[in-house]
């Protein structure tokens, strides 16, 4: 079965409080954070193509990939950005209904962290799921040269599964000796954006995972790249969505294929190939030439596991909002006629205006005056009536709060919750939320040279 909006509509911390180690999830280093951790942004070199040392890339610690880092639900998390890097810089918690000082956005929720100085993040993550973290300043540099990493929230009353694998997908604008190469093209960002020349997932391209044979594997699935939608279907294995997004669906749907885009996430169960040595290939089918983006290798004598014992993860804590009496909202996505920004700055615009929300532009991370787009009532129920009135997907991402789709004029939708959602062109969709978490909540497209370029906004929440 496909995934698609109709089927999901059908379908209806601290793990180690005492101390900090490192371990590996499915061959990709992860930190079991203590309280607290520090994460330095700094500069490294890494073998991103599998030939050529690229120079500059940017991770967090020790690196060259950026840490996993683990939490529990519920739990306390603290981390210090301390930054070496020769620009400023911040970390916003992607997906993370956390408090509104805590989201690291320039000039709206804190300043930014300067050379040699630090900022302190605290906050309990109230959700569990596959979140992500990554800078809100310079982002679309930043981001494109490596700082992007996973944020795993644990249930623990989550079941368990026989492995764990989690996958950083992003493309790298390098050339053909492993070197950076302008990260857009104006051009590209008035269209589609600017894609990038190598595709890795945990910064390998292809990297194959050995798996227990006839197991149940949970792949956790995340989009950190700045441009590239991903049309995902896997061959070899069977598999099961079980959330999107951080949220668990309502209701389990078998797996075959799905679109997400740039800041969404995909957890799936996968059912290994009974015998060793059999692989499972992801693919990505949205290029001219579909391509493998992680294979898994059966290993060990099988286990029989069956997708059948797959049932609904628990649901997130997420408030649900009241439709009879909520407010409506009208939001319209479209180009621009404003060529450039206002003004300047060291997190702000990248000199272009093609993209407007309600036809106003704005490159978001920036000290010019910006009104809200709309101010919310805490505790009111609205409804986002967003329409796309240009020829490109946009995936629209809100901090802070949490959404689900209503209906939409491209037909069913799914049901369950969300912090992006993937528009298509010429779509009209309705959105729910309760207004239930204070401050100012950017609202942008994560295609990184759109929201540089016009398409952000934010709402205020008072």
């Amino acid at each position: 079965m496909t995934i698609t909006r109709r089927n999901l509509i059908k379908a209806g911390g601290l793990l180690a409080a005492s101390g900090a180690g490192l371990g590996v999830l499915g061959g990709y280093r992860a930190v079991w954070a203590a309280t607290p951790m520090e994460l330095r942004a700094r500069k490294t070199d890494a073998v991103i193509d599998g030939a050529s040392v690229t120079k500059d890339v940017l991770t967090w610690n020790d690196g060259p990939e950026p840490p996993v880092i683990r939490v529990r639900r519920g739990s306390r998390f603290a981390a210090r950005l301390v930054n070496t890097l020769e620009e400023p810089t911040t970390i916003h918690w992607h997906g993370l209904r956390i408090d509104n000082a805590m989201d690291g956005v320039p000039f709206l929720t804190q300043p930014y962290v300067y050379q040699d100085d630090s900022f302190d993040y605290a906050f309990s993550p109230p959700d569990a799921g596959t979140f992500w973290y990554h800078p809100h300043c310079n982002t679309l540099t930043q981001m494109g040269h490596g700082l992007a990493g996973l944020f795993i929230v644990e249930n623990p009353d989550d079941p368990t599964f026989d492995d764990e694998i989690a996958l950083n997908l992003r493309d790298w604008r390098l050339d053909g000796k492993g070197r950076f190469i302008a990260q857009f093209k104006p051009r590209d960002a008035a269209r589609s954006g600017t894609f990038g020349t190598v595709r890795t997932a945990n910064w390998k391209v292809a990297p194959q995972y050995d798996a227990p044979a006839g197991g149940l594997v949970r792949l956790r699935i995340a989009i950190t790249d700045v441009t590239r939608i991903y049309e995902f279907a896997l061959e070899g294995a069977e598999a099961k969505v079980v959330a999107i997004d951080g949220n668990p669906v309502p209701v389990t749907v078998d797996f075959d294929t799905m679109m997400l885009g740039p800041g969404q996430r995909l957890d799936l169960i996968v059912r290994m190939p009974d015998a060793e040595g059999a692989t499972a290939r992801l693919v990505n089918n949205r290029t001219t030439s579909p391509y493998e983006i992680a294979g898994f290798r059966a290993v060990g004598q099988s286990l029989k596991r069956d997708l059948r014992e797959v049932g609904v993860l628990p649901a997130n804590p997420v408030a649900e909002p009241d439709l009879d009496n909520a407010a409506i909202l009208p939001l319209e996505l479209s180009a621009t006629a404003e060529a450039a920004p206002a003004t300047e700055s060291f997190c702000g615009s990248l000199g272009y205006n093609f993209w407007a929300i309600n036809k106003v532009p704005w490159s978001g991370d920036s000290p010019d005056p910006h009104e809200p787009l709309y101010e919310l009532k805490q505790g009111k129920s609205y409804i986002l009536e967003m329409a796309n009135r240009t020829p490109h997907i946009h995936p629209i991402h809100l901090h802070g709060l949490s959404f689900k789709a209503l209906e939409s004029t491209e037909g069913h939708v799914p049901a369950n919750y969300t912090d992006t959602y993937l528009i298509r062109p010429d779509e009209r969709v309705r959105l729910a939320l309760k207004a239930d978490n204070p401050g100012d909540w950017v609202f942008h497209c994560h295609i990184i040279e759109h929201q540089k370029t016009g398409m952000t906004g934010f709402f205020r929440v008072t």
